[in-house]
């Protein structure tokens, strides 16, 4: 039986307006179908091996109740997908901090945002792994 819990607690969570403003200062971006992607590696102490932040667009979903349940979509896809990022942070020793920002104006379904989720996820660790190098 498997004994991890799939946790997303607030340490995970991107809330620094400081961080967040290098970030998109100073940050990598790179795009996928869905999602754009502001990362960086983090020079400040952060508890944990990642940070996030997800983003919608008020431009792209004028009703907040919208842009909340493609947000809390976002987060369960991440929740449920992050180990595989986490075990490479955690054997490279390295702490990064991102924001994933939703791309269109359409309500994707949850399936599209796993699928677009996962992407990111293995994206991300190559770009960690070539950084490193």
């Amino acid at each position: 039986m498997n004994t991890i819990r799939e946790t997303f607690d607030k340490s995970e969570r991107l809330c620094s307006r400081k961080i967040t403003g290098t970030l998109f200062e100073n940050g990598n971006i790179f795009y996928n179908t869905l999602f754009k992607v502001v990362w960086d590696k983090c020079q400040n102490s952060i508890p944990g091996p990642a940070q996030v932040a997800f983003s919608v667009s008020k431009r792209g979903f004028r009703l907040a109740v919208t842009r909340n349940l493609i947000k809390r979509r976002l987060r369960e896809a991440y929740r449920k997908n992050k180990k595989t990022l986490y075990d490479h942070l955690i054997s490279q020793n390295i702490k990064i901090v991102f924001v994933v920002i939703l791309r269109g104006n359409s309500v994707p379904d949850y399936v599209t945002i796993e699928k677009g989720m996962k992407e990111v996820i293995n994206k991300l660790v190559i770009l960690t792994m070539k950084d490193d190098k």
